[in-house]
């Protein structure tokens, strides 16, 4: 029983439910920006480019034969990851700099003054200064 108490407090913890959070709320974010890119900025790129469209670049190693499939390399599928990851790592840095940015700053301290003297220590410090003259 103790294993089953023992992970009960484990998953109910509050960081483990703020991460599952996190990972739903970042899956779906990043199925807005992968939007943004594929059906947005990319083809804007491709008229940019004359047309060409990033997914079906590829290189050819090896033609297809009767009921094998080519072999190819992807590259465009690659440049494509590539500008999402640049898009979604883009975005997610404005959004924590403006989580900063709504952060309370810290208040400032006041200087540090002087704790005051003991009054014995005071009189103890007069009497010197007295038996110096």
């Amino acid at each position: 029983m103790s294993f089953i108490s023992e992970f009960k407090e484990f998953a109910m913890r509050g960081n483990v439910i703020d991460m599952a959070v996190g990972v739903v709320i970042g899956g779906a974010f990043g199925k807005i920006v992968s939007s943004l890119v594929g059906d947005v900025i990319m083809p804007v790129v491709g008229v940019i480019t004359g047309g060409v469209n990033f997914t079906d670049l590829k290189l050819t190693l090896k033609e297809a034969v009767d009921s094998a499939p080519a072999v190819t390399i992807n590259y465009g599928s690659f440049i494509q990851t590539m500008v999402d990851f640049l898009i979604i790592a883009f975005c997610i840095f404005c959004v924590i700099k403006a989580l900063n940015s709504l952060k309370k700053k810290p208040v400032e301290e006041a200087p540090a003054t002087e704790p005051e003297t003991p009054a014995d220590i005071a009189l103890l410090t007069e009497i010197r200064d007295l038996l110096k003259k």
